[in-house]
């Protein structure tokens, strides 16, 4: 097996820490060990993202538990586009996998610099966003008191969609290359930003006006393009420029252009068919009142928390999956997903024990101590949902592993047409059915859950076949005479 080695002097976050390539200790591929290795700095990363989801939720709640409510709408709103178009751009972190697996450094940059490309054009797109807002809001036909809120918000979140997918494109970059102590330093840095000045525009501190749900918005567009920018800085570092092309790879490939759109397209509609089916769910919800909104607000809210930080493990699988495929060993890839599934298992079942056995202490963070009552018949509902999440959660471990593999290996068109075909017969039509006849908001999470557990028997299922061991996005390279 030939080894990529990376430079001793590559330590540090601005200075670029020693990437944990494919092991050549064969006792050490595909073992806990390697794993969090990678994936340590991806979950604090991931971890960071979650301190921000809590901050912001708990500082819209206290300041008005409406703007917590409504803020959750606006965010499905704003990733149902989103969510396609930062996945696609992520998805050179897979590129970049195979290509250091495969030993060619010198594609690296050209296929970061496709994903760059295709984020600015997408983040111009996005702008069109805010004309359209309060038409997309409208939809939903929830309180009148609430769609005001949801456009001021969704109108912020706009102005973020380019920094945010530019910034996957070139973590895609340093997590390809296993250099996840830099994508921690780079999300750290924004995350920072966003939660300094969510506490100041919120509620109107130092000057500021008080801006509330407007301050939040405007907080993560500042946040955003300061990780941004620094990603770009360290991106174009000399040093990546001599031996990964980073400076003079920007000039567009058709081919390698195609492939991205044709790998990480796919990887990309699974997202925005995932996030429209719980989109059209908490539409749907909030038609039953104000009350099971604000429930599922807060318990989705809730799922994302724990979520997040599961998702660096499942970021690292698909890394290691990718570099040991550029490498020709499709065995140490399966090693290592079986490795990442018992550790995110083990995790999740944690978070579900918490939530099923203290969820009055996890709503009761999120009080008020001005409550109206308006915040009181929203947590009465919260913890049956939470035994909900519960359940699903441990579904949410086989998926996250199993679909983080296949999208390692290229078989990202199996994942988008799994989320089409499950997600409609079995969770956004027994939804509408709910909503259509008034009855309870815990038959609609039972449709969820069952959703869930469906796909988590199939993505099983397809990593079982082995098919996707024979699978490359990247082209082969030429043979020298």
């Amino acid at each position: 097996m030939e080894v990529v080695e990376t430079r001793p002097s590559e330590t540090g976050i601005m200075a670029g820490d020693a990437a944990p390539l494919p092991s050549a200790d064969e006792s050490n591929a595909g073992s806990s060990r390697e794993l969090l290795a990678l994936a340590a700095p991806l979950i604090v990363s991931q971890s960071f993202m979650t301190v921000q989801v809590f901050l912001d939720t708990v500082l819209l709640a206290w300041h008005d538990p409406r703007e917590m409510t409504a803020s959750f709408p606006a965010v499905m709103w704003f990733w149902l586009l989103f969510g396609f178009m930062q996945v696609t751009a992520g998805y050179a972190s897979t590129f970049v996998a195979q290509y250091m697996g495969a030993g060619r450094k010198h594609r690296v940059g050209p296929a970061v610099w496709q994903a760059i490309r295709f984020s600015v054009i997408g983040g111009l797109l996005f702008l069109f966003m805010v004309p359209a807002a309060p038409w997309l809001i409208a939809l939903g036909g929830h309180a009148e008191a609430l769609q005001p809120l949801e456009t001021t918000y969704l109108q912020c979140l706009s102005f973020a969609g380019m920094p945010m997918m530019i910034m996957a494109a070139i973590n895609g970059f340093f997590s390809g290359r296993g250099q996840t102590w830099t994508v921690l330093g780079i999300e750290a840095f924004g995350t920072g930003v966003n939660v300094l000045l969510a506490l100041v525009l919120i509620f109107g501190r130092l000057g500021f006006p008080e801006w509330g749900i407007a301050g939040a918005g405007w907080a993560t567009v500042a946040g955003s393009w300061a990780s941004a920018m620094l990603a770009l800085a360290l991106f174009l570092r000399r040093r990546y420029r001599e031996e990964f092309a980073t400076g003079s790879g920007w000039r567009f490939e058709r081919d390698l252009f195609a492939r991205l759109m044709r790998y990480g397209g796919p990887a990309g509609m699974q997202v925005f068919l995932d996030v429209l089916v719980f989109h059209l769910f908490v539409q749907m919800v909030g038609r039953l009142g104000e009350s099971q909104l604000g429930a599922t607000t807060l318990t989705v809210r809730f799922n994302m928390i724990a979520f997040l930080p599961m998702m660096g493990l499942g970021q690292a699988i698909s890394i290691l999956v990718g570099q040991r495929l550029g490498a020709d060993r499709p065995d140490l890839a399966e090693k290592s997903t079986y490795t990442g599934l018992k550790w995110i298992f083990g995790y999740m079942c944690v978070i579900a024990a918490m939530y099923a056995a203290i969820p009055n202490v996890l709503v009761s963070v999120f009080r008020s101590s001005e409550d109206t009552g308006d915040f009181a018949a929203v947590a009465a509902i919260v913890p049956n949902l939470l035994m909900c999440v519960a359940i699903y959660s441990l579904a949410d471990a086989i998926n996250v592993s199993f679909s983080f593999a296949l999208r390692g290996a290229g078989d990202t068109r199996f994942v988008s047409l799994l989320t089409f075909c499950l997600a409609w017969p079995i969770m956004v039509i027994p939804t509408y059915f709910v909503v259509s006849r008034g009855l309870s908001v815990y038959f609609a999470w039972g449709a969820a859950t069952a959703y869930i557990m469906a796909m988590a028997a199939c993505f099983w299922i397809r990593f079982r076949t082995g098919i996707w061991k024979s699978m490359r996005v990247i082209e082969t390279a030429p043979k020298l005479d």
